[in-house]
């Protein structure tokens, strides 16, 4: 009998620009079972603009997750039906986006303001294809109670036949901050998320917000929570986070994976992105944070950044260097 924990226990947050194909396949080297989220993809890029490429992701990154953002119905059915035809098992609905470009799209976290149409796209989504169906939300928006906006934004994932949801425990505000300022100046209530555990018993919420720790997240799930979901310290501190993540959250009895081995063993996937004619720091902006917290991890920083056009050679030097001065 498998009694592993499921794979959402921790994941890794859809990042626009930064969670790639090649991050993945970089963050599985240091975990086997987090599971990853790809950046989002608007429905409409995969119907209407024919960007099926966007959905290729290497068979190493599962377990991995599809983000969509949209808010036709009809569309994001399509779309998800798609994504379930590239491999994708779970597939996930974007209603916590802050951006002026989303929000012009009408999507993202703006649609907390109509969770009867949320919980349209979600049927529809959920309908089209075998893949499970989530949705990734904000606790509100601008000046909504979010006593009363989250319980009824819920209510309507659940009636629609949805069983999963991650709330990223900030409202967002559409007018007056940025995407960046929304992930740090709205007020952090676990609080809230947590009444929610008890209010929809029959709901999987995993947490969004602020988690930049382990520690943080095994409080986190000790307090009831059933997944934490942790965004850029995942990617600035992938080591820290990521490679003891098995066996602190998911019972592995294998060792931690190392940075230095990390280094070695992402050789193949630079070498497949050379290939494709991509540029070396497609893949090293990946690598900045890998030895985050270590012996050498500046001189990392600083000879990885100076190879923007390197070769596998390059990096393989850098690699060399790196471990002459941990040794030395």
């Amino acid at each position: 009998m498998n009694t592993t924990p499921p794979d959402w226990r921790l994941s890794v947050a859809p990042m626009l620009d930064w969670t790639d194909s090649s991050c993945r396949q970089f963050h599985r080297l240091l975990s086997r079972h987090a599971l990853l989220y790809t950046e989002m993809v608007t429905s409409a890029a995969l119907v209407r603009g024919g960007a099926r490429h966007l959905l290729r992701f290497d068979p190493c990154e599962h377990p991995v997750a599809l983000q969509l953002g949209g808010s036709d119905p009809v569309e994001l059915a399509q779309a998800a039906r798609m994504g379930a035809d590239e491999g994708y098992r779970e597939i996930n609905l974007n209603v916590g986006c802050p951006s002026d470009r989303v929000q012009s799209g009408c999507f993202g976290a703006v649609l907390m303001k109509t969770p009867l149409l949320v919980g349209e796209c979600l049927a529809a989504m959920k309908a089209a294809c075998d893949a499970e169906i989530t949705v990734k939300c904000r606790i509100g928006v601008d000046d909504q109670d979010a006593e009363q906006a989250l319980p009824a934004f819920l209510e309507a994932t659940r009636d629609a036949g949805i069983t999963r949801v991650i709330v990223h425990a900030r409202k967002a505000w559409l007018k007056g901050l940025s995407p960046k300022e929304n992930r740090e100046v709205p007020p952090l209530d676990y609080d809230l998320v947590a009444r929610m555990l008890t209010a929809f018993p029959d709901l999987t919420i995993s947490l969004n917000g602020g988690v930049g720790t382990l520690d943080e997240a095994e409080a986190l799930l000790d307090r009831g929570f059933h997944g934490v979901m942790i965004g850029r310290a995942a990617y600035h501190r992938p080591a820290e986070i990521l490679a003891a993540a098995d066996r602190r959250l998911y019972g592995a009895t294998r060792p931690d994976a190392l940075a230095e081995d990390i280094a070695r063993q992402v050789e193949p996937i630079i070498a497949a992105h050379l290939e494709r004619g991509g540029r070396l720091i497609g893949i090293t902006r990946h690598l900045l944070g890998l030895f985050a917290g270590q012996p050498g991890a500046r001189h990392w920083r600083r000879a990885l950044s100076e190879l923007p056009n390197g070769t596998l050679s390059d990096y393989r030097a850098v690699v060399a260097g790196l471990n002459e001065r941990r040794a030395a």
